[in-house]
Order: C-alpha cells, then structure tokens, then sequence
C-alpha cells in the first residue's frame, strides 16, 4: 500500500493542531474535509481513521521512536505508524532515520508495561486499576479498539425493517441491535444518505440508547433532559413518546440548542422545547414540573475514548476533581425538578465508580427521606458498545 504525499501532509497538519493548538480532533477533522471537497471517499476515509488511530496510539508510537525524548515530531508518529501496519515507507526526508530504526526490539520491552502497551497517561492508567480492579486491563484494552457505528431508529417516520430495506437497497448492511438500533459493520459517511436528511436516524451508540429507555417515559408526561447537550437522547425520547406531551431540552450553551433545533426540525420531534439556563432562576421556576427528570451529566468520556481517543491526553487529575464537584452539584440542584413520584435518571459515558456509583450514593445519603434508588447499570466497552453508567432513581417525598 502506498503512502500519498497530499494525504500524508493532512494528517500531520490534523495531528498538529489538535496536539499543539489543544482543538479537539472531531472539529479539526471536520474543517479540514470541508476544506477539501474534491477528495474522494477514500480519501477522507484515510485521513479520518488514520488521525485516530494515531492520537490512539500516540504514547505507544513516541516509545517506539524515542521513550526518552523530550520533543514530538508528528511526521515521525505517521511514519512508525506506517511501518507498524507493515507498509514501506517512501523515501521522504521527514521520514528519516525511520528506515533503520529497530523499533520492532523495542516493542518487546514496551509490551511488558500496561500503560505504554495500551498507550495511556501513567496517572489515568493508575487511576482506572484502583477504581476498577481486576476488571480494568479488559476495560483499557476494550477502549482502545475501533467503536462499531450503530444508528438509531427514528420512529416517528419510519421503522426499523423499512429503514434496513432503504440501507440495502444502496448496498449497506446493517444488523439489529436493542429496541431500535442497527449496526453498520462497513464503517462510512452517513451523514450524507438521502434516509438521513429525511430524519429516519442518528447516529447513536448502542449504550447511549439505553439511558432514555430508563426513564420509561410515556405519551404526555413532562420530562426535563436537563443536560441536553446537542439533543441526542431529548430526540430519543419525542420519538418515544410518539410526540405527545412536553420535553424541555436544557443546557448552559445556546450553540448545543441551535443544533438541536434543528436536528428535532430534521427528526420531526415537535414536542421539545429548547431553555437556556442563563440563571438559577430558570430552574427554579421548573421545581416539580418533570414526570422524568434526565441528568446526562457532564464527565470524564472515558467511556468513549474509543470515539475520541484524543481526550486521554487533554484529561488531567485536577479537571477531573472539578469534573466530580459539577456532577455532584447538578444532582444536588436539579434533582428538586423531578415531581414526587416522578423518576429521576443520572446517567455519564464514564467507567469510573468516583463519577457514577459514588456520586449517587453520596446523593442518596443525604436525601434518604425524599429519593431512593430503583437500580443502576455499569455498562462497559468490553460488552460492544461504550462505557456508560445509568443509576434510577424515584421521588417519594
């Protein structure tokens, strides 16, 4: 196989910014294929899996380069990655000194230490073997392979079978998973099929699927998605209840509820109603409005390092102490949305015991007398899809 040099140079310019500029990889990656509409689909193929695999690795790649050395060289990431795959390298200048570089001995020394084999921050490695246990090494591996592209059913327009008949019909297969999910095993764009544009699917992980499901929501209840990001789960849930009733999509960013304006626009979800939490007030005034209350709080990712594996190299103990306080203070201030008798569900895309069971129990100690907990599911990457914790919880006073 041969390395093209325009590709080759896009994915050192990705690796650059999103390594030095500190810009995550998805935004980078997007303005770069926009940038470039006249590249095929393979293409922007490479260029997109190429990058991950890369920022995947890169602790591993720098070891088999140079463990001791200070300074990254970004062409010589792609160049030993490139020769791990088991391709010649051609003869460029960035690429020398790689030709005779004996990294394969060096590999054998590397995979005798977990944090280099799986290639991972030493603290983040020591963190999830405290937190996890003997079930960390399969954790950690798990993380770092490819995620399965699952979509997500909209049925308010159409079903599952007829959206498996369309995908055919253009030479997709997909395979059924959950309630309403299906599995795309040949990994492509998406985005650009005509059944997307037409609100037939979202892209949705399988374990993401699972967290609006614990609501159990029902045709004209009130439900509150209080961290409602770009809406994912707030879609879920209108077409769960067949669009009847009301779900009020909130979050701290007016950029997040534009873009679900317009993917409800899309999904034809007309029972959502996007709030800007501007103050404290607009939760005050929503104090025992919601049947369901969804707290998708934010978290560390590490659930979905596999999804994006450059944020196990912008984490850092001290953002995830802040991380742990602002999940603890959403429960303790929004939890008085859920009406008694309501359900509340507080649900993360993380594998860490501190940012799930913890914060629930410690939630729990201190309200005892008004909230109790009906169950709770640690969802991890080794079952197929990503790691999610989700925790339910009921009102009774």
């Amino acid at each position: 196989m041969r390395l093209h040099r325009n590709l080759a140079e896009a994915v050192v310019r990705a690796l650059t910014l999103i390594n030095q500029a500190d810009q995550y990889a998805d935004r980078v990656l997007t303005l770069l294929l926009a940038s470039n509409p006249r590249w095929g689909a393979r293409d922007r193929a490479f260029l997109a899996e190429s990058s991950y695999e890369i920022l995947r690795w890169r602790r591993l790649l720098q070891a088999l380069l140079d463990p001791a050395a200070k300074s990254q060289n970004v062409w010589h990431w792609l160049g030993i990655w490139w020769l791990k795959q088991g391709h010649a390298l051609p003869n460029w200048p960035e690429f020398d000194g790689l030709h005779e570089l004996a990294w394969q001995d060096r590999l054998v020394e590397i995979n005798q230490q977990r944090a280099l084999r799986e290639s991972i921050p030493d603290w983040l490695d020591t963190l999830g073997a405290a937190e996890l246990g003997e079930l960390w090494p399969e954790t950690l591996h798990a993380l770092n392979q490819p995620a399965p592209l699952v979509v997500r059913v909209n049925t308010l327009k159409t079903n599952r079978a007829q959206l498996m008949a369309r995908f055919l019909a253009d030479g997709i297969d997909s395979v059924p998973t959950g309630e309403v999910g299906l599995i795309i095993p040949t990994r492509q764009n998406l985005f650009k099929h005509p059944a997307f544009r037409d609100g037939w699917f979202e892209i949705q992980d399988g374990a993401s699927q699972q967290v609006a499901l614990a609501l159990a929501v029902e045709p004209g209840m009130h439900v509150i998605d209080a961290c409602a990001g770009g809406g994912g789960k707030s879609l879920q849930l209108a077409a769960l209840m067949e669009n009847r009733g009301k779900i009020i999509s909130l979050d701290v960013e007016t950029r997040k509820l534009d873009n679900l304006k317009q993917r409800a626009r899309r999904a034809g979800a007309y029972n959502i109603e996007t709030r800007l939490i501007e103050s404290r007030k607009v939760i005050k005034r929503l104090a025992g409005y919601a049947d369901r209350l969804l707290l998708d709080v934010p978290c560390s990712g590490l659930g979905v390092l596999r999804r994006n594996p450059d944020a196990k190299w912008k984490l850092n103990p001290a953002w995830l102490d802040e991380v742990r306080s602002r999940q603890q203070q959403i429960l303790q201030d929004y939890a008085s949305l859920c009406k008694v008798g309501g359900r509340l569900v507080y649900a993360t895309c993380s594998i860490l015991p501190s940012e799930n069971q913890q914060q629930v129990a410690h939630f729990l100690a201190q309200h005892a007398d008004s909230f109790s907990l009906l169950s709770e599911c640690q969802l991890l990457p080794q079952a197929g899809f990503d790691g999610f914790y989700i925790a339910t919880l009921t009102r009774h006073a």
